[in-house]
């Protein structure tokens, strides 16, 4: 099975981080997910601050209320597009 670990390590988002200048990231997680567990996006966040070259921020915010598919009041998931709206005008600004 070596080949199909480095088949799935190919591609795998925490694995394939190198030394380099990274964009201002965003990431985000739920911490009730059964899918993607609340340690993994920080996880992947501190290597990322490990081996960005950039001085963008890579920022990091765990929704306590939430689970695979983001906060479940239709207000709630309306705040969480409108921070990740309001995340993304702000990165592109500062290009």
């Amino acid at each position: 099975m070596p080949a199909a670990y480095d088949y799935i390590a190919s591609y795998s988002p925490y694995d394939c981080i190198t030394s380099q200048p990274y964009p201002a990231v965003l990431a985000t997680g739920g911490l009730s997910d059964p899918r993607v567990t609340w340690w993994e996006p920080e996880k992947w966040t501190a290597r990322l601050r490990e081996h960005t070259t950039s001085d963008q921020p890579i920022l990091l915010k765990i929704n306590l209320e939430a689970g695979h598919g983001g906060a479940s009041g239709r207000f709630d998931f309306l705040k969480e597009i409108a921070l990740d709206y309001a995340f993304a005008v702000w990165a592109i600004e500062g290009v």
